[in-house]
């Protein structure tokens, strides 16, 4: 491989993050009101390039999603590796929720009206979501949490947390009151 096509990649990886972080902050601000044209002009890019890089408003919050679950995968790993059931339960959901906290793009993609192309970050869901079902059955085999908990509620959990993002304290004063309801007798 030459050197002009080695920069062209890592031109275009700079473009493409450089729409990741425009979006960011835009979709942070502005929520679904912000344009793909906005997009490009605050990455300091034509619209063709970002048309290049994502094919519609659905593929880039999909890659705002992928880009934070990566974050997410390897906080999930550290999390997966406590010996207590239940620290490991808890250190994900907290980590899980701080990181969501302070990202609003991310809870955007997650809880705005427009539906993410989950095709497009099938890898980072699948890491992600294995950790989490692995986390979970731990803890409700050792009793940690209530029998009838599956790792699709954690989704449930984190998703209501996320919509009570809305002052301080709000959250882990939800995620307080939704741990009390989960909670297994311990065995």
């Amino acid at each position: 491989m030459n050197a002009p096509e080695r920069a062209l990649r890592a031109d275009a990886r700079r473009n493409r993050e450089a729409v990741l972080d425009a979006a960011a902050e835009l979709f942070a601000q502005r929520g679904d009101a912000v344009q793909m044209d906005e997009i490009a002009e605050r990455a300091g890019l034509g619209v063709g390039t970002l048309y290049r890089h994502f094919a519609d408003k659905q593929a880039l919050l999909a890659a705002i999603i992928g880009r934070r679950f990566e974050a997410m995968t390897a906080l999930a790993r550290a999390a997966d590796e406590a010996d207590d059931p239940w620290e490991s339960f808890e250190t994900l959901l907290y980590g899980y929720l701080e990181s969501a906290e302070a990202d609003a793009a991310f809870r955007f993609a997650i809880l705005g009206p427009e539906k993410p192309s989950w095709n497009d970050i099938v890898a980072e869901k699948t890491d992600f979501s294995a950790i989490i079902e692995r986390i979970v059955r731990r803890a409700v085999h050792a009793g940690r949490l209530r029998e009838d908990f599956r790792a699709a509620d954690f989704v449930m959990v984190t998703r209501g947390a996320m919509a009570n993002m809305t002052g301080p304290g709000a959250w882990r004063r939800h995620v307080t009151l939704v741990l009390e309801g989960i909670r297994g007798p311990e065995r």
